[in-house]
């Protein structure tokens, strides 16, 4: 897993929670059912079976593969549109090519991140490139769906593109866990995302048998989903594995640990862990598309069908697309 590491954690700053910060309980375990997305590439939908009321800021993330394809298999999305929300992308192996309506585009690769702003809308692709096809290989990452407010819903799109090497990289005071910022504050450390609503987006690694402990804002929800390995979470040590999300309650600290004994295909426990604070507006999604009521879902699929929302270039040789879920 080449995401962002480093030979000695002990040379990175050290995080904790206070003594007298208050351990966030676990208030359930769910099994993040496997699916297709996009031509056809592996996903498991990290966030379903939770209650929206447990997500906001949220919307959804999917963990693409991790999957090792043959020469000719690898697989992305069509061009689809997308308004009202953030998309990102997270890519802990392999390779991504992502291009937009607007002229916007890029490649990401091992421990980078594309943080798009829908906003009003774009039309947008992402496939892996045309060397990967040929040679197949190792592909693994996220894609994390961020709400925005309704003063944002209609902004104009916008990219940041997070290089690896600029995440806030952080350990335990014991060396053993060591924690990727990827965007947001962590104990005064600050990720490299900026953002609308305020989150705090994390991958931790955990060597076997360690222990994160980390201050959490008490504004802000706790989500940890388990990309690798097996652990548990909080202080009632709740047990979880692979492709399982933990929800966690009210408090200002929450815990991760790594079971003494991994897989063997997976040395360490690989988490992700979020937190945002509510937006607490009405919200209506429907495939592409994430607005505040009907009416504006509705114009959303009218504007794109108008071709509002941008065309495909047309080095591309397409002259139609289709939203997808």
């Amino acid at each position: 897993m080449p995401a962002v590491t480093v030979e000695n954690p002990l040379m990175l700053p050290r995080v904790t929670a206070p003594a007298d910060a208050v351990a966030r309980p676990v208030l359930t375990v769910t099994t993040a059912p496997s699916g297709f997305e996009g031509e056809g590439f592996p996903v498991r939908r990290a966030f379903a079976g939770i209650n929206y009321r447990h997500l906001d800021p949220f919307i959804m993330m999917d963990q693409m593969g991790e999957v090792e394809y043959a020469p000719g298999e690898p697989k992305g999305t069509p061009w689809h549109p997308h308004r009202g929300f953030e998309t990102v992308t997270y890519i802990i192996d392999g390779i991504f090519d992502h291009q937009d309506s607007h002229g916007g585009g890029g490649t990401i690769t091992n421990g980078d991140t594309q943080w798009m702003t829908a906003g009003s809308g774009l039309l947008h692709i992402e496939a892996p490139p045309e060397s990967l096809v040929m040679s197949g290989g190792l592909f693994h990452g996220l894609q994390l769906w961020v709400n925005l407010p309704a003063k944002d819903k209609m902004m104009a799109p916008k990219y940041q593109d997070i290089r690896g090497g600029s995440v806030a990289l952080l350990a335990s005071p014991d060396g053993g866990a060591l924690v990727r910022v990827i965007a947001g504050e962590l104990d005064g450390h600050q990720g490299p995302g900026s953002t609308f609503t305020p989150i705090t987006m994390i991958h931790a690694t955990l060597a076997p048998g360690a222990e994160l402990t980390l201050p959490w804002r008490e504004d802000f929800n706790g989500l940890a989903y388990v990309l690798a390995g097996r652990g548990s979470v909080g202080a009632e040590r709740r047990p979880v594995h692979t492709g399982q999300a933990a929800v966690f309650g009210a408090g200002s600290s929450l815990t991760v640990r790594a079971d003494e004994k991994q897989d063997g295909n997976t040395p360490d426990l690989e988490v992700v862990l979020l937190g945002g604070r509510p937006i607490r507006e009405p919200m209506v999604h429907y495939g592409p598309f994430v607005m505040n009521t009907r009416d504006e879902l509705q114009q959303a699929f009218e504007d794109f069908q108008k071709g509002r929302l941008g065309s495909v270039p047309a080095v591309h040789g397409m002259s139609e697309t289709g939203p997808d879920a």
